[in-house]
């Protein structure tokens, strides 16, 4: 291994410490987050158990688990500025000599292991709440379009990352407004066909929307990866464009930030 490349996986796993040294400072916010989002799916759930339809339980629950994990990777990036400008360091940690693409790499893989090590925790509360059976369930098929939606999900998280460099007052707002959107044009809670037509048009432009239809088909029905597949692949290529698009909006951000001063922490 190259000098060059050590000290990049150093500086790398680096980020995913210090968020993880972040999040044991504020654990007590950390068990605030997990608890919602566990009361959320738990929430959720049994509005199928109230219709006495198990599996629009299923339904739900796998809507609400990847929800839960897609939105936490969304966050992850998206609020990473408004955190270090709360901190302070955020002026620090754009000047500092390092390669934009491995702080924001180290971002994503702490967000990736912390979704999944929430995921796992809710899922752990979720059966002791409902039954939940999965005969027949294409797990590692689900596994898969999880990792790939993780891709188009940084992507869109690097866009909504630039809002708070762009208006230190209103930029987290507005981020908290794309999510809501996707939100609601992916079918988290509901089928596609319960949206208007222009709705239902609209949300073949989200990679959630791809995401929860595969996951659901691998886990509910046991679809195989030729089924999966057309889906997975689509999350992907959104991916592919989301990324480099979002990486170079940042990255024309940041160097308008560090000339208009926005940087600081009062922005």
């Amino acid at each position: 291994m190259s000098p060059g490349l050590k000290r990049e996986l150093t500086v790398l796993w680096g980020f995913v410490e210090r968020n993880f040294a972040l999040a044991k400072r504020y654990i007590g916010w950390e068990v605030v987050f997990l608890t919602f989002n566990a009361v959320n799916a738990i929430t959720i759930g049994l509005i199928g158990v109230a219709t006495g339809d198990p599996n629009l339980v299923l339904f739900l629950v796998i809507g609400a688990l990847m929800w839960g994990f897609l939105s936490l990777l969304f966050d992850e990036l998206a609020f990473s500025i408004v955190w270090e400008r709360w901190e302070g360091t955020l002026e620090y940690t754009m000047m500092a000599p390092i390669r934009r693409s491995t702080h924001m790499l180290g971002t994503c893989l702490w967000g990736i292991l912390y979704g999944l090590l929430r995921a796992t925790v809710v899922i752990f509360l979720l059966l002791l709440f409902f039954n939940l059976s999965l005969p027949g369930a294409n797990v590692l098929g689900a596994f898969a379009v999880m990792l790939a939606s993780s891709v188009a999900f940084i992507g869109l998280g690097l866009l909504a990352a630039v809002l708070p460099m762009l208006s230190p007052e209103r930029g987290a707002q507005a981020a908290d407004i794309l999510q809501a959107v996707i939100l609601l044009f992916s079918g988290v809670y509901y089928r596609l066909e319960a949206l208007p037509e222009w709705m239902q048009a609209a949300s073949s432009v989200s990679p959630a929307t791809y995401t929860l239809r595969a996951v659901r088909a691998a886990l509910l029905e046991g679809a195989g990866w030729d089924r999966i597949l057309p889906d997975l692949v689509t999350v992907l290529l959104i991916g592919a464009v989301l990324v480099p698009v979002g990486a170079i909006t940042f990255a024309v951000t940041e160097r308008w930030a560090k000339k208009t001063g926005k940087l600081k922490r009062s922005g």
